[in-house]
């Protein structure tokens, strides 16, 4: 079920952001979803043209069978990473129609390189009411630091020229997540929230796990996601 706190944190147009394997894909599938599940028609847009592992569109069956319509750019499945002429065609429409109960959620490459393919759409996106939420994991080493992890926030901001509305905790080790992981996590996130003057909307935790192991976090930020999107060893 997606905590209050998140759904208060979202849009018509809500964008899904941050670094590079942070899981942001896999955040974005667990909300499309549960918003589905939830009445609303949720469009799902893959606009990761820059890394083809770990892609929205490869759960294409997933989603739509969920009720979710996914938009991606023509052989994401393939693993390429063409960015396609009909990939806006698709897109632009979906954000124009976007309401309260038609939600779309743009699911963006890492890092500012991937955002630079959401900049392409920053006009559209940013004449109607829009979120941006940055996903942040703990134990990506790149941006372990709080600072850092601030940093990359911003170039992502500059890259796609929209900004940032609220984070998302989403520090974990998938099968192996403990409750001290995800309470490390959130300190973290904590910290980045007070860092960029953003709030932090919501702090995933695995679906097995009971919102009693983490007594530190408030019940009402918790958000138990599945891991829908797999390394291709597992």
């Amino acid at each position: 079920m997606v905590p209050p706190s998140l759904l208060a944190a979202l849009a018509p147009v809500t964008v899904i952001a941050g670094h590079y394997g942070v899981g942001k894909t896999n955040f974005a599938c667990n909300l499309a979803i549960d918003l589905a599940a939830g009445g609303r028609e949720v469009t799902l847009a893959d606009l990761d043209i820059v890394n083809p592992y770990f892609r929205a569109s490869e759960q294409r069956g997933l989603l739509e069978g969920a009720g979710v319509r996914v938009i991606a750019p023509v052989f994401a499945e393939a693993g390429s990473s063409l960015d396609v002429p009909s990939l806006r065609g698709s897109i632009v429409p979906a954000l124009e129609q976007a309401g309260e109960g038609r939600p779309v959620l743009l699911d963006a490459g890492g890092d500012d390189a991937g955002a630079v393919a959401l900049g392409r759409f920053g006009a559209v996106i940013a004449a109607r009411p829009y979120a941006m939420l940055g996903v942040l994991n703990a134990l990506r080493n790149e941006v372990r630091d709080p600072q850092e992890a601030a940093a990359n926030l911003r170039a992502i901001q500059e890259a796609c020229h929209l900004r940032f509305t609220a984070l998302v905790d989403n520090s974990h080790l998938k099968g192996e997540t403990t409750a001290a992981v995800v309470e490390a996590g959130y300190a973290y996130s904590c910290e980045v929230a007070r860092s960029v003057g953003l709030p932090l909307a919501a702090v995933t935790i695995p679906e097995a796990m009971a919102p009693e192991a983490v007594p530190s976090i408030p019940a009402g930020l918790l958000y138990p996601v599945k891991t829908h999107v797999r390394n291709p060893w597992e």
